[in-house]
């Protein structure tokens, strides 16, 4: 895409045989490999990375049910390019994008839409005969000035639980 990194999805999710993709905004400096003076980090989107996000999806995940071999974790614009900021083009091209990941998830059920910028890839989405559910992003951004909102994230995330199919 030449916009960014694109990190690779977490191996021990679901990847392409997934039933849930659990939408987030954009990737966190924690995915990227590092290039030059950036921070070293996983190269991929995983709840197992070192940041304060990655550590609630983690708990989260597991708080609504939701296992790992059902879900993939990918982003609304899926490339990190050293901002967590947004542009309206960006977000763009990130829609169009998930028409490819859309294809792919060839067992796909349900979206959960976690945070406002990915909220917006609702209209985009619709009718594609998905349920769709929304949440706000576990971060501490959030966190903060709405613990109550923070809080209610695992029962938010739980609601895809009717849509998937159990893999143990």
């Amino acid at each position: 895409m030449g916009r960014g990194e694109v990190p690779d999805f977490d191996p021990l999710d679901g990847g392409d045989g997934a039933q849930a993709l659990v939408l987030f905004e954009k990737p966190g400096p924690m995915t990227s490999i590092g290039r030059g003076r950036e921070r070293l980090g996983s190269g991929f989107i995983s709840r197992d990375n070192d940041d304060p996000t990655a550590e609630a999806t983690f708990h989260f995940m597991r708080k609504a049910g939701l296992e790992r071999r059902v879900t993939t974790v990918w982003n609304m614009v899926p490339w990190w390019n050293g901002t967590r900021a947004i542009r309206a083009d960006e977000l763009r091209a990130g829609m169009n994008a998930l028409d490819n990941l859309v294809v792919l998830l060839t067992n796909l059920r349900v979206v959960v839409l976690v945070g406002r910028k990915a909220g917006r890839a609702r209209s985009y989405l619709e009718g594609r005969g998905f349920p769709l559910i929304e949440s706000a992003h576990p971060s501490p951004i959030v966190r903060e000035p709405l613990p109550d909102v923070w809080k209610s994230i695992p029962g938010r995330w739980a609601e895809a639980l009717p849509f998937v199919i159990s893999t143990e």
